[in-house]
């Protein structure tokens, strides 16, 4: 069987050295005499295997111990949500970076807590360029400032961490693990585990302490971080599974160096996609180079004509799921870290066949 490159935006490829520990441990986990699926998220083997998750997290993105990390449900739509309710403290007004799709919801969820004073706006360019952040109109009296540090669906990705004298918090479901951050210049990250932690099911949520405590009044308990940080992200039962296959990710993360060896690998296989794309007349990419997204690399065709044939062409060569949003069009390349380089050599190598052939 050839090798398959699953380009998919979320839910992602997995690492195939994890997917195979997986699946041998499927049926019986370590000693537990049944599957990880089957146990108790009290017992002895499955609290050991949370702790043991949260600390290699802790090791790989180096978080301050003033930190409280969780591991919980709702993807990160819930924390639209969850992050308004916890961060306003008495305030009525809050900052948003609109630079995309998820910036969009985001704004959208926090407008039902607070007045949103959207600080910057991409609207205007489609999502492919971002503000002079000398330009961008900052609420100095405002809660938090949210942004959105990869916007998976135009492939627009910062290049800088806002500094302001409040806290930040970031959505950074699709670029966490990804390369090296300074935790401790976010008040929150948070992060849907469905594109570089694992599977879907479980939201990392990456809060500092003194942020924890102080809610919107008459909300949902289960929303109020003091909750989930008080009883190790198990009030309720967790997502066990996918809170097991995020540990496996972690352990694998470390196997390959940690993420300033990811960050290496990531940086060369999306600089060798772009140049692919920026040294053909037949592909193209929207994106101001600057802040164009190591994670997730969109191009268009010169003739979208050809676009449902590059598909069935790319699924029959094993390139998977590399179908555009449709907000955009055109081609999706999503390379987490699970995609190894030699994915992107052959999707590189398939695109000049496809192009010598009907370009």
């Amino acid at each position: 069987m050839s090798e398959i490159y699953n380009f998919s935006a979320g839910p992602a490829m997995l690492p195939k050295q994890v997917l195979s520990q997986i699946q041998a441990e499927l049926v019986e986990y370590g000693n537990a005499k049944a599957s990880v699926m089957e146990i108790s998220h009290r017992s002895v083997d499955f609290m050991q295997m949370a702790q043991k998750a949260e600390q290699d997290l802790r090791d790989l993105m180096n978080i301050p111990s003033n930190y409280k990390v969780l591991f919980l449900q709702g993807g990160a739509s819930a924390q639209f949500s969850m992050v308004p309710i916890n961060l306003l403290r008495g305030k009525t007004n809050v900052n948003y970076a609109n630079t995309g799709h998820w910036s969009v919801k985001a704004i959208a969820e926090a407008q039902r807590y607070a007045q949103v004073n959207i600080c910057t706006d991409s609207t205007s360019n489609k999502f492919t360029d971002i503000e002079d952040f000398a330009n961008w109109k900052i609420d100095e009296s405002a809660a938090y400032l949210h942004y959105t540090p990869n916007e998976t669906i135009a492939g627009l990705e910062f290049d800088f961490i806002p500094e302001v004298d409040m806290p930040i918090v970031a959505d950074m479901s699709s670029t966490i693990l990804s390369r090296e951050v300074d935790v401790s210049k976010f008040g929150v990250i948070y992060a849907g585990a469905q594109k570089n932690i694992g599977m879907s099911g479980t939201t990392v949520v990456i809060v500092r302490e003194d942020l924890i405590g102080d809610v919107v009044p008459k909300q949902p308990i289960l929303f109020d971080y003091a909750t989930q940080a008080n009883n190790d992200s198990m009030h309720n039962t967790p997502s066990t599974f996918s809170w097991y296959a995020a540990g496996r990710v972690f352990e694998w993360l470390k196997e390959q160096g940690g993420i300033a060896e990811m960050a290496i690998i990531n940086e060369r296989k999306a600089n060798k996609l772009y140049q692919a794309i920026d040294s053909s007349d037949f592909y193209s990419n929207p994106v101001n180079p600057q802040y164009r997204s190591w994670m997730n690399v969109p191009f268009i065709l010169a003739d979208d004509k050809l676009d449902k044939l590059f598909l069935e062409k790319s699924y029959n060569a094993n390139l998977l799921a590399l179908k555009g949003h449709k907000s955009v069009g055109g081609m999706r390349a999503s390379i987490y870290n699970a995609m190894p380089e030699s994915g992107i050599d052959t999707l590189i190598e398939f695109m000049a066949d496809f192009e010598k052939q009907y370009g």
